[in-house]
């Protein structure tokens, strides 16, 4: 998998906090997921403060990515491999 700068995005939040990223998931997202930190996505590991949202619509992912010296950011990427792997391997949000 190439560099996540080299993969296309949307950036949806820059420069936010763990806790505004899960907020605006939880918020905007109709399918939840939660990872612990490490979790590998686009065969990179993520790193925050848990629970780790994930959200997903059709075969967008929407994940919290933190970049040494740049800080967090709040990524959509359209890949359904991923997205279907996250619903393999996270803890679904109940209602």
């Amino acid at each position: 998998m190439a560099c996540i700068d080299e993969i296309e995005k949307e950036v949806l939040l820059s420069g936010a906090s763990f806790a505004e990223c899960r907020a605006y998931v939880e918020k905007k997202y109709p399918e939840i997921y939660y990872v612990d930190p490490g979790y590998k996505i686009f065969d990179r590991h993520i790193i925050g403060v848990p629970p780790i949202a994930i959200g997903l619509e059709n075969d967008f992912v929407v994940f919290p990515f933190t970049k040494p010296c740049y800080g967090t950011f709040l990524l959509k990427i359209e890949c359904h491999e991923e997205a279907q792997r996250v619903r393999l391997l996270g803890k679904k949000k109940r209602k």
